[in-house]
C-alpha cells in the first residue's frame, strides 16, 4: 500500500540522514540538512578535489528523492555552473548509477553518499569516451590546455565563495572554443551530444579511486584494478 510504501521510504531515509551528517562523503557538506529535515528533496554542496582544475571551487548539488526510492534512483543535479565533459549545462550529470537498467546501474542497496563520492570521484577523472559536452571532451582529450583554463576560469566565476553563478543554474556555461579547429560549429545544438547511451560507470571510477589511493607499484594497481571491477568500495550498507 501506499502508506507501507511512505513509512518504508522514511525509514530508509532517516538512516541516510543519520550516515550523512555523521559520516558524510569526502569533500560534500550539507548546510541545511537537520534531523527535522524534509527528505523529499536535499541541498548538498562538494568542494572541488585539491589538484584539479576545480580546485577551491564550491559546487551545489540539488537532490530529489522520488517516491519509489531507493527502487528508482534518485534525482540529481549539478545547481552550479561547470565546465566538464559529463556534466551538461543544465547540470545533468552523466553518471550510470542515477540511471536503472539496463542502461543504468542503480540499485536499491547503492544510496545518496554512494551518488555524491561518485560525483567527487567524477570531478578527479572526468571521462571524456562517455562525454555528454562534446566540446568539452574533445578538449580535454586534445587540447588540455584549452580545456583546463576554460575549467579554471569558469571555476572562478560561478563556484567561488559569493559568485554569482553559485545560485543555480540561470546563467549558461560558455564552451565555445576559438583555439580548436576540430569540428566546425553547426548550430546551437553542437555542443550537445547522443546521450542516450552515455553513462559514465560507477565501478570504473570506483577502480580509478583505488589506485589513486593504493600508491603502489604498477603491477598491483592493475591485480587491484582487477579486483576492483566488481566491487563498490565506497558503498555503505544501510
Amino acid at each position: 500500500t501506499k502508506m507501507a510504501q511512505a513509512a518504508r521510504l522514511s525509514l530508509r531515509m532517516q538512516k541516510e540522514l543519520k550516515l550523512l551528517l555523521t559520516d558524510p562523503p569526502p569533500g560534500a557538506s550539507f548546510p541545511l540538512l537537520s534531523p527535522d529535515t524534509d527528505l523529499s528533496s536535499i541541498d548538498a554542496q562538494i568542494e572541488g578535489p585539491e589538484g584539479t582544475v576545480y580546485a577551491k571551487g564550491i559546487f551545489k548539488i540539488k537532490i530529489q528523492i522520488p517516491e519509489r526510492y531507493p527502487f528508482q534512483p534518485p534525482i540529481v543535479t549539478l545547481a552550479t555552473p561547470i565546465y566538464h565533459p559529463n556534466i551538461d549545462n543544465g547540470g545533468r550529470i552523466c553518471l550510470d548509477i542515477l540511471n536503472l537498467p539496463p542502461k543504468g546501474a542503480w540499485q536499491p542497496s547503492l544510496n545518496i553518499s554512494t551518488v555524491l563520492t561518485s560525483i567527487g570521484l567524477l570531478l578527479s577523472e572526468p571521462n571524456p569516451d562517455d562525454g555528454l559536452m562534446c566540446e568539452a571532451s574533445r578538449e580535454y582529450k586534445y587540447n588540455r590546455q584549452a580545456f583546463d583554463q576554460k575549467a579554471r576560469s569558469t571555476t572562478e566565476k560561478y563556484a567561488r565563495a559569493g559568485a554569482s553563478g553559485n545560485d543555480g543554474c540561470s546563467q549558461s556555461v560558455q564552451t565555445h572554443s576559438n583555439s580548436s579547429n576540430l569540428m566546425e560549429p553547426k548550430g546551437p545544438d553542437l555542443l550537445q551530444c547522443e546521450v542516450n547511451d552515455c553513462f559514465v560507470s560507477h565501478k570504473k571510477l570506483c577502480g580509478i579511486s583505488r589506485k589513486l589511493t593504493l600508491g603502489s607499484s604498477a603491477s598491483n594497481q592493475e591485480k587491484d584494478s582487477d579486483r576492483g571491477a566488481n566491487k563498490v568500495p565506497i558503498h555503505h550498507p544501510l
